[in-house]
């Protein structure tokens, strides 16, 4: 199943409103502000657990919009794709439908690690998202810039100093009201550019400026801790001035491998893929680089820039002598600029062009459009709950690189957790929260809020404990149920899909154990297997299926009556039947960490007095982070064991007495009855 081709960027503009005026009404149970990655997540994902939505967008063309890379997933990121699409978010269906080169990274390693990626058409994808904010119910599209939050008086019943009750655009119109609010600003929140020694207001080429006043509501109003961080884009290069003959020809994956569970094939066909092409820096980028550092501002600046995606200025001074990669990626199949990936630099415009130049399959390259820095504020994410709300704020929620993340991936996995719980605190229903033994997204999220960021946090598999559980062939069984049945994310046609997959794979399974044979009967059933001689004893298909060298279509060619009609799982039975047994030992170990998850840590606790022997360092972690689980609190920084052993005993000592009081107070029933 693949969705429809979706309608023309002129269908989707004439059904959007440009100015508050035109709305059909001021009141909203959500309101999101910023149509990138994490707002189209967080506005769709919100309208599907039944809320009232406002998207708020400064330029309703670029909803949805590639800002820097034309590429989705990736190690670590395409789980993220995969568990957004089990939780029926947007960006995997639109990677699907968007791709023209479908890619397994890792492959080499085991399915855990498994990176799905693919290039992206970036006209298709931004129409695609588009496509499906146009036809999500209960979502409204509005164009404008959001100058500040109303705040008011708490509500004494719930925690937090304050509440945020709407929004007020910047063309002084009317406010909106809502119950809950998403920020999801991107670079865009106090967003500088520089390119050389100019420096210009913005969080992207080409858009305006937030405004100031959000800022200002944010750290003097709420008092909310910000930093400072920095990113950058390369130069877009002319296609036709490239001479590709002198780069590596990198081909796509022969049979592309959808992000969604709801597709069976991708909408670029196989043949219709484009390649990619890999270089190399030369000495002569470096000697440029130095040549230009006084020309350049942005790199001397003290913000922290991504590790994982640093700029060849970054890269040629923390690693001189060395040759990079520079890979050059399609931005569209009748697209005619190639984005060179890892060639992100801020210098002058002139500088780039020299830059380039020295590398030989751009020895006459031509540039489009020039690459840039951004600087902007991020809000430390320690202040956050699991459910992505500002502790110390009633109705604000927070998603993507406000919370000082890199990506579109993060962003996408953020905005649908938020939008999902500004849904839920909306409607009068309790929030939800991922663990991160359950997903890579409460990996995420958990490293975010007990841990923070002191520069653009990445997700990698190394990141999960479990990620031999946490796979990308088994986010749908992970999610999707949970997304139906508790969160009320998914809809009724993928939660019956995911339903099916389960009671197949269940049934595969069990079918597989039940086929027991001694080895001698093995080796006469699959003659190429090998098999030790000497080992004579009974194994079952599972056992089997462990071997490197036998598939499942083997063994269903071997045993046709009952296995056959499980062809349509091969892939998925052989990876649960390599990884059952890591996963089994595990059992225990998430056992242990839930059990920690789910003792809660009140709210209301006085870390600086209380009575437990605890350092100075320790209550000071504690009282500014504020951590909702012990499990959380285990994972702070500069906590130590002995600390939490002496929080643990703390909080089960005050849950006895509440529990004994709770028993010995007299049933106000019985005591009426009495009288």
């Amino acid at each position: 199943m693949l969705t429809k081709k979706p309608p023309a960027l002129q269908s989707f503009l004439s059904l959007v409103s440009r100015h508050s005026s035109h709305l059909v009404r001021q009141q909203y149970d959500v309101i999101v502000v910023g149509g990138g990655h994490a707002g189209t997540e967080a506005a769709a994902a919100a309208a599907r657990v039944g809320a009232e939505t406002l998207l708020v967008s400064q330029k309703i063309e670029t909803i949805g919009a590639l800002s820097c890379n034309p590429s989705l997933g990736g190690v670590g990121k395409g789980q993220l794709v995969k568990e957004v699409d089990a939780l029926d978010g947007l960006c995997g269906r639109a990677g699907d439908w968007a791709g023209i080169h479908f890619s397994i990274l890792n492959r080499r390693k085991g399915p855990a690690v498994w990176g799905p990626r693919a290039q992206l058409d970036r006209q298709r994808y931004r129409e695609f998202i588009q496509s499906e904010l146009l036809s999500t119910p209960r979502l409204t599209v509005l164009e404008g810039s959001v100058e500040e939050l109303f705040v008011s008086e708490p509500n004494p019943e719930e925690p937090g100093h304050h509440r945020v009750t709407g929004i007020r655009l910047a063309n002084g119109s009317h406010p909106i009201s809502a119950s809950s609010v998403v920020l999801t600003t991107g670079t865009f929140l106090s967003g500088s550019l520089f390119m050389g020694q100019s420096k210009s207001p913005g969080g992207r080429i080409g858009d305006a400026p937030s405004s100031a006043g959000l800022s200002h509501t944010l750290r003097e109003r709420l008092g909310l801790r910000t930093g400072r961080l920095r990113t950058g884009t390369p130069p877009r290069i002319v296609k036709d001035s490239v001479d590709l003959s002198l780069a590596n020809v990198h081909p796509p994956d022969s049979h592309p491998t959808p992000f969604s569970f709801l597709n069976t094939h991708t909408h670029c066909k196989p043949e219709e893929q484009l390649p990619c092409y890999l270089t190399y820096t030369t000495p002569g980028v470096e000697r440029v680089v130095r040549e230009s550092l006084h020309l350049n501002c942005h790199i001397q600046e003290d913000a922290k820039g991504p590790r994982y995606c640093p700029s060849i200025e970054s890269r040629v001074l923390r690693f001189p002598g060395r040759r990079h990669q520079v890979w050059l990626e399609p931005e569209g199949v009748t697209s005619d600029i190639l984005y060179p990936q890892g060639l992100s630099m801020t210098m002058p415009p002139d500088v780039q062009l020299r830059l380039i130049r020295e590398i030989p399959a751009m020895h006459r390259a031509e540039i489009h459009t020039p690459g840039y820095g951004v600087q902007y504020d991020f809000v430390c994410p320690t202040q956050l709950s699991p459910a992505l709300q500002v502790k110390s704020t009633q109705g604000l929620f927070l998603a993507g690189q406000i919370n000082g993340t890199t990506g579109y991936e993060e962003a996408a996995a953020q905005g649908l957790w938020a939008g999902v719980n500004a849904a839920r605190c909306a409607l009068s229903r309790p929030t939800v929260a991922l663990s991160r033994t359950e997903s890579y997204i409460g990996v995420l999220i958990d490293d975010l809020v007990s841990r923070g960021v002191t520069e653009p946090y990445r997700m990698f598999t190394s990141r999960a404990e479990f990620r031999t559980s946490l796979r990308p062939d088994n986010a749908d069984l992970r999610l999707t149920l949970k997304g139906f049945e508790e969160v009320g994310c998914v809809s009724i046609v993928r939660y019956q899909e995911a339903v099916r997959v389960r009671d197949s794979l269940q049934d595969a399974l069990a079918t597989l154990q039940a086929l027991a044979l001694s080895t001698q009967n093995w080796r006469k059933k699959l003659p190429d297997m090998r098999m030790s001689e000497v080992k004579n004893s009974l194994l079952t298909g599972m056992d089997v299926l462990r071997y490197n060298d036998v598939s499942f279509e083997m063994l269903a060619s071997a045993f046709p009556e009952c296995l056959s009609h499980h062809m349509e799982f091969s892939q998925r039975l052989k990876i649960e039947a390599v990884y059952r047994p890591h996963c089994n030992l595990q059992k225990k170990e998430i056992e242990r960490i839930q059990k920690e998850e789910n003792m809660s840590l009140p709210q209301d606790i006085n870390y600086l007095t209380l009575p437990v022997s605890l350092s100075h360092e320790v209550r000071e972690i504690l009282d500014r982070v504020r951590p909702t689980t012990l499990g959380a609190a285990t994972r702070l920084q500069g906590m130590t064991p002995a600390a939490i052993i002496h929080l643990f005993n703390y909080v089960r000592r005050t849950g006895q007495k509440e529990r004994r009081s709770h028993r010995n107070k007299p049933d106000q029933r019985e005591e009426r009855k009495s009288l």
